[in-house]
């Protein structure tokens, strides 16, 4: 068995698609569109699904927010350098929501960002 996809339900499909490729480095890997039942599909992330996991935004026709509700946490995302990271994003119009700085209880380095739904995505530093 291997994780294939998270999904979150998004209010605005480009939006997010901007936010996940232009802000995160991520690739539309695949779209697809039901009329039938009214929604959309963009698969989005860092590599080729039959080796990586990636996010599956899933548009609801018509509707433009959601409650996330208190049980979702987080995506997590490892990166270089948190800091720089943070920088990057919030150059490029993205929400910081907690600057880069030791987990608590801990050295390891980690931040966090908000897409434009809310929902959280941690930046965990690699470890050198």
């Amino acid at each position: 068995m291997r994780l294939l996809h998270t999904m979150l339900r998004v209010g605005d499909l480009q939006r997010s698609i901007d936010f996940y490729t232009r802000i995160l480095g991520m690739k539309v890997l695949r779209q697809s569109e039901n009329t039938e039942y009214k929604y959309t599909l963009a698969f989005v992330g860092y590599g080729d699904e039959s080796e990586n996991s990636v996010l599956e935004l899933t548009y609801n026709w018509g509707v433009d927010k959601y409650d996330l509700g208190s049980a979702y946490g987080h995506i997590a995302l490892e990166v270089d350098n948190a800091a720089a990271a943070c920088d990057r994003i919030r150059e490029a119009g993205g929400k910081v929501s907690r600057e880069a700085g030791p987990v608590k209880g801990g050295t390891t380095v980690i931040a966090f960002v908000e897409d434009p739904d809310g929902y959280k995505v941690e930046l965990i530093e690699k470890h050198s």
